[in-house]
């Protein structure tokens, strides 16, 4: 983010938890019409990127965050796997490159990773990246010394979410602070790595605890590059496998808040789509999602087949983002009215 795009006012890092009620609370045209203004403010609304995740090391998870599968605390959690062979990664990443993803993100259930375990990872990134792909991981908390190897592996993006807001967040993890979250952050961002980093709706979190999550992330020294905003997938044999489930409007209204408060930031539909319906997909279009996971699997949660997702864009005269379209956004120049009408129409 440039000196000059900071000093533009739709960039802020002063939110209060009033404010952010506010927005969420307005009028539902009203909120997505500033959604849309700012998202094309600094994005292409016809984009989208398309990323894929991979479980490189699924299970058996010593954390206990209530809406995990993959906690060995659970009733019925996930069978604990080890670390996926290098090549076997390789082969995934090439099928997703041919699929169309730009960026191929990485997921191990660790609460950190060990020196043997970064060696393999180090070398699953410099691997992803000689295909042309932006590499992403996340391995639970990180030290200044983790983060700097995977940053000289070529790491460009790193995943830690909050989850959600600081006061609710006790309800959810007792294994891990949030303040050991805000520290990860930090220690990704000194090694100069890029920050994916947002929350989960619908874990019994209140107006004001959603209005904190986002607050705390527009409100970090730096916007996070990515924010993934996931629909809690309630799974059996978790403590929250039996959740109320979140109205679709009120998730868009989330959505439309993040557009609105980090106007620069990807904001990306992650967890939880598998559920949604292609109306409610274009709603959280409308409201400044861009960016989708690709492929059947999120971890270890279900998400919508590939050819869905290619059907619904197509219908909607959306395609995916090439890779220098998909870095962070940037104030574009403004064009008259008059000229983007005859454009469109030409």
């Amino acid at each position: 983010m440039t000196a000059q795009k900071m000093t533009q006012p739709d960039v802020r890092h002063d939110w209060t938890r009033a404010e952010v009620e506010a927005l969420i609370n307005l009028p539902f045209p009203d909120l997505m019409f500033r959604a849309q203004e700012l998202h094309r403010r600094y994005f292409d609304p016809t984009k989208v990127q398309i990323s894929t995740l991979l479980s490189i090391k699924t299970g058996g998870c010593p954390e206990d965050c209530a809406y995990c599968p993959q906690s060995a605390r659970h009733e019925k959690s996930v069978k604990a796997e080890r670390l996926m062979a290098v090549e076997k990664v390789m082969t995934e990443a090439r099928a997703a490159k041919a699929a169309g993803a730009g960026r191929f993100c990485m997921g191990a259930a660790w609460r950190s990773p060990k020196d043997h375990d970064l060696d393999s990872v180090c070398e699953m990134i410099e691997g992803v990246k000689s295909l042309g792909l932006e590499t992403c991981v996340t391995l639970g908390m990180l030290d200044s010394v983790q983060s700097q190897r995977l940053k000289d592996a070529g790491l460009d993006y790193y995943n830690h979410n909050l989850d959600t807001s600081e006061e609710f967040y006790g309800s959810i993890i007792s294994t891990r602070t949030y303040q050991e979250r805000l520290d990860t952050l930090s220690n990704v961002r000194d090694a100069g790595i890029n920050v994916c980093c947002g929350g989960i709706v619908g874990m019994g979190e209140d107006l004001s605890d959603r209005a904190g999550l986002l607050m705390t992330l527009a409100n970090l020294p730096k916007h996070p590059e990515s924010v993934p905003i996931n629909l809690l997938v309630r799974v059996e044999g978790t403590p929250l496998g039996e959740a109320e489930a979140v109205d679709p409007i009120t998730f868009v209204r989330i959505i439309a808040t993040a557009r609105i408060m980090m106007p620069e930031s990807h904001v990306r539909l992650a967890a939880g789509r598998e559920n949604m319906t292609d109306e409610a997909h274009t709603l959280c279009f409308l409201a400044g999602a861009n960016s989708i996971f690709c492929g059947e699997k999120l971890l270890t949660t279900p998400n919508p087949a590939e050819h869905r997702d290619r059907q619904l864009l197509s219908a909607l005269g959306m395609t995916p983002m090439v890779q220098s379209e998909a870095e962070m956004g940037t104030l574009r120049p403004a064009v008259p009215d008059v000229a983007a009408y005859e454009a469109a129409l030409s």
